[in-house]
Formats: structure tokens, C-alpha cells, sequence
């Protein structure tokens, strides 16, 4: 009989384990690290972590696992679950078009907690993050793009897995013991599109660091659980997608080989919005430039992302700054407002700006009718700007999945981002040295001092949105500036 699917995923993943990392893998498991890092303490001061910290019974518990940005220490899954939500809360946080998701943040957050708890080298903490990666873009392999159309969030109900992967292969669970541990994940895998531009999707991915860590700490005590979850008649492939909807052999070719972490297809978010609307951001902002628009010269705008990029992202006018962050339109003539697209233009009441919403009466968004379902790129968008002259204009880009691949991200980019991301939550004092530390991450011989410096006092701490205002104004007079220039 042919061995269930969990135990042969589970040989994969130990064999990951003992794959070398190429050069460029290394440095792109790096980049996405820092970058995840620099998004959770940008996310924490956010309601839906904030919530989280004022719930009686979560990260209220003793135990020495960092909430990152706070003084505050609790026990791993709790960490896990709280570092998790933050990480994700600003949509800020690097994806791949093949997963249909977030491929990081479903892994680095439980990994500090565990890492931090083991004393674990940051070699080994950057391999562990590579082999959660590839198990969790190797089953999307399998099931998408059914899955991904369906309405499951790819980032939870697939992400779960890269955590099983990446936490095993940190602590070194055995083969059964792997095996277990994604068996007991595939009853915890959940999280529904219909919630998006809500607090929940976040928490889909708190519960899921939580999840996928707590199903290898139950394993590594022999918890028990049905081998044959995955291929069994009411399980994970038939209830999440259903026959003929997947291609289980697809989850074992090739694994290692590239190592997907090193695909072009993994993009860091050079915008703090949902990635399926930057190909229309970089249409909207090369209009822009090329053409010194105006709004007073703007007649008409016409956005035309893929139709896969569109489903989620048709939203006219949104309410909140969490609906912005869904809105295709939205960005689109924020970009052409402004030329750019940043944190601030979702907080607040920045999405209700009177200049804003007249735009927006202008601007419509439909499937582009040449960009077939089943086309392979599926990351692109066309921008159409009517002059009130008459004059048409048009921008198309064929596939963009954030900044990576042949078009990565500059060291002084990356910089420019975590300095604003984590300015929201540390010192800036400590931004710079924390940077260093991350870009030289493979020669750490100690997590737990690592993550020591994204640990701030209570004084410290900026506690909301207007206490980060005045928080920054005291250190521009009290902390000087730093020296450090990438």
C-alpha cells in the first residue's frame, strides 16, 4: 500500500531539513525575515493586537516568549498568537502569487518564540523558515488555484503547514513525529476571504502561528491523529477543495530543487495595501510621472487588474481604513493624488479625504478581458487615465508579484521601510542596530539576544496611534539622529 500522504510530506520535510541553502535562498529567507520583523512592529500598536493584549486569559500567562515592541513576556503560543496577528494587521507583509497568500508570516512569528525558548542560531533559524516556505508553496502547488477561488485565505488554511514544517524542523521532531504534527494541523486549518478588510483576517494568521505550533509541541508528546487526513474521503483535500479539484503528486516533485523561497514569484510589499493591487499602483504612479497629471486634468480612470486580482479588491468606496487597504480604486487614485502610497493613507479618516472621493467618483475597475483566468501570470493590470483634454493614456503591466525576482528591493529600500515600520513600536535608537542584526542574521549564535532587541520598556512604548505622535515628536528632540546609512 502506498504510505499516507502525511508521512511521505513529513520525509520531504526532513529531508529538507538536511538540503543545503544556496547563496541566494539565504539571502532572500534573510530579506523576507527582516522584512516580517519590521511589519509585526509596525502591526502591534494596531487595534486587532491591541484587543488581543486586553483579553483576559491571552499573553496574560507567565512564560518567557517576547511580545514584540512591549515589555511584555508570555508563553509561546500566546506569542505565537499575538506576534502573529500583529504581523499581519497592515497587509504589509511579503506574498507569492503561486501560494495566493503571505508566505512569511504564517512562520517567522512562531519561529521567534521557539527560537527564543531554544537558543537557536540564526543559521539554523533561517533554514527552518526555508523548509517551512517550501512545504507550505509545494501544497499550494497542489491545490490552487481551486483552492484560492474557493474563498479559503491560502495565508491560513496552507500557512499552517509551513509552521508545522518550519517548528518541527527547528526542534527536530522525527518523521512520525512530523507526520503527527501536520496530521493535527489539518483539523486546524482554517481562515474564510469572506472576512477580509476586517480584523479577522489578521487573526487568521495569529491562530495559525498558534496552531501550527501547538500541533508540534502536542506530537513531540505522541498526541495522536489520523494518518490518512489528507487523502481520506472526508478529509483535507476532499472537504477543502474536492475531486478532481487538486493534484496530490504536485506536493513531492522537485522539492529543494530550486528552493521556492528562491523563486521569482516571492515579492516583498513595497506598498501597505493587499499585494493583488500593486500592479495598478505601479500603472497609476508610471502615468503619473510620465505625464505630470494632475487631478484637475483627470477625466476618467479605468483600472483592469486580472479578474483573480479584482474578486477581492472591487471595493468603490470604502468605509474603513481595513476596506481601504481592499480597495483597487482606493489606491489607484491615491497613487495618482499623492504618487505614492503609505501607512498613513490608511489610518484615520485619510480614505474620506474630499480629494479622494471626488477621484474616486471618477474611477471604475473591471476584469481585464484579456487576461484569461488560466493564463500563467496572473499578476497583472492595466491603468486607463481619460484627460479632460481628450487625451487617452495607458499603462499595462503583464506580471508584477511585489519586489523581487529580477527587480528586488535595494538594501536602502528595505532600510527606508523597516525604519518606518518599527518606529512605530522601538526607539530610535534601537531601529539601527536591530537592522544590522537582521541583514547579518546567519552569523547569530543566539536567537533569545536577537530578539531581545525588539523589546522595549513600558515607558518605552508607544500605546496608540496618538501616543505614537507625541512618542515621536519627545524623540526627535531627545534621541539623535542615527548615523547609520545603509
Amino acid at each position: 500500500m502506498t504510505d499516507p500522504v502525511a508521512l511521505r510530506f513529513a520525509r520531504q520535510i526532513c529531508a529538507a531539513r538536511e538540503a543545503p541553502l544556496p547563496r541566494r535562498a539565504m539571502e532572500v529567507a534573510r530579506s523576507c525575515i527582516l522584512d516580517t520583523v519590521g511589519v509585526t512592529l509596525a502591526g502591534m500598536p494596531e487595534p486587532c493586537a491591541q484587543i488581543l493584549l486586553e483579553t483576559p486569559g491571552i499573553a496574560d500567562g507567565p512564560g518567557g516568549a517576547l511580545i514584540l515592541g512591549t515589555s511584555r513576556r508570555t508563553s509561546m503560543l500566546d506569542a505565537a498568537l499575538v506576534n502573529g496577528t500583529a504581523a499581519h494587521a497592515l497587509d504589509f507583509d511579503d506574498f507569492t502569487g503561486v501560494l495566493g497568500g503571505h508566505q512569511s508570516v504564517p512562520v517567522v512569528p512562531l519561529l521567534l518564540a521557539l527560537a527564543e525558548e531554544h537558543h537557536s542560531s540564526g543559521r539554523d533559524f533561517i533554514h527552518a523558515y526555508a523548509v517551512g516556505v517550501e512545504a507550505e508553496i509545494r501544497l499550494s502547488r497542489a491545490v490552487n488555484h481551486h483552492h484560492y477561488d474557493k474563498g479559503w485565505h491560502p495565508t491560513a488554511t496552507l500557512g499552517i503547514f509551513g509552521g508545522v514544517a518550519a517548528a518541527s524542523s527547528l526542534m527536530g521532531l522525527d518523521t512520525d513525529r512530523t507526520a503527527t504534527a501536520l496530521a493535527i494541523a489539518a483539523s486546524m486549518a482554517s481562515g474564510l476571504k469572506a472576512n477580509f478588510g476586517t480584523m479577522t483576517k489578521p487573526l487568521h494568521v495569529g491562530l495559525t502561528n498558534r496552531s501550527a505550533l501547538l500541533a508540534c509541541l502536542l506530537a513531540a508528546r505522541d498526541f495522536t491523529a489520523a494518518a490518512g487526513v489528507f487523502e481520506h474521503r472526508q478529509g483535507f483535500f476532499e472537504v477543502f477543495n474536492g475531486a478532481g479539484t487538486y493534484d496530490e503528486g504536485r506536493l513531492f516533485a522537485d522539492w529543494c530543487a530550486p528552493w521556492e523561497i528562491a523563486h521569482d514569484d516571492i515579492g516583498l510589499k513595497q506598498f501597505p495595501c493587499c499585494g493583488s493591487t500593486h500592479p495598478a499602483i505601479m500603472m497609476a504612479l508610471k502615468l503619473r510621472a510620465e505625464h505630470a497629471l494632475r487631478p484637475e486634468d483627470i477625466a476618467k480612470v479605468e483600472v483592469l487588474p486580472h479578474a483573480r486580482r479584482l474578486r477581492h479588491t472591487d471595493t468603490p468606496r470604502p468605509q474603513t481604513p481595513l476596506q481601504a487597504k481592499f480597495s483597487v480604486q482606493y489606491v489607484v487614485a491615491r497613487a495618482l493624488l499623492d504618487g505614492t502610497v503609505r501607512l498613513k493613507d490608511f489610518e484615520g479618516e485619510a480614505h474620506l479625504e474630499p480629494a479622494v472621493l471626488a477621484l474616486l467618483d471618477r474611477t471604475t475597475a473591471r476584469a481585464h478581458p484579456d487576461m484569461a483566468d488560466d493564463a500563467p501570470q496572473q499578476w497583472g493590470a492595466e491603468v486607463i487615465v481619460t484627460r479632460t483634454d481628450g487625451a487617452v493614456l495607458r499603462a499595462r503591466l503583464d506580471q508584477m508579484v511585489g519586489r523581487g525576482g529580477d527587480n528586488p528591493m535595494t538594501e536602502r529600500e528595505l532600510w527606508s521601510k523597516f525604519e518606518d515600520c518599527a518606529s512605530r513600536s522601538l526607539t530610535r535608537e534601537q531601529t539601527a542596530p536591530l537592522f544590522e542584526r537582521l541583514m547579518t542574521l546567519e552569523g547569530a549564535k543566539d536567537m533569545a539576544q536577537v530578539v531581545r532587541q525588539m523589546q522595549v520598556s513600558h515607558l518605552q512604548r508607544p500605546q496608540s496611534r496618538a501616543d505614537q505622535v507625541s512618542f515621536a515628536a519627545a524623540s526627535d528632540q531627545d534621541v539623535p539622529e542615527t548615523t547609520w546609512v545603509p
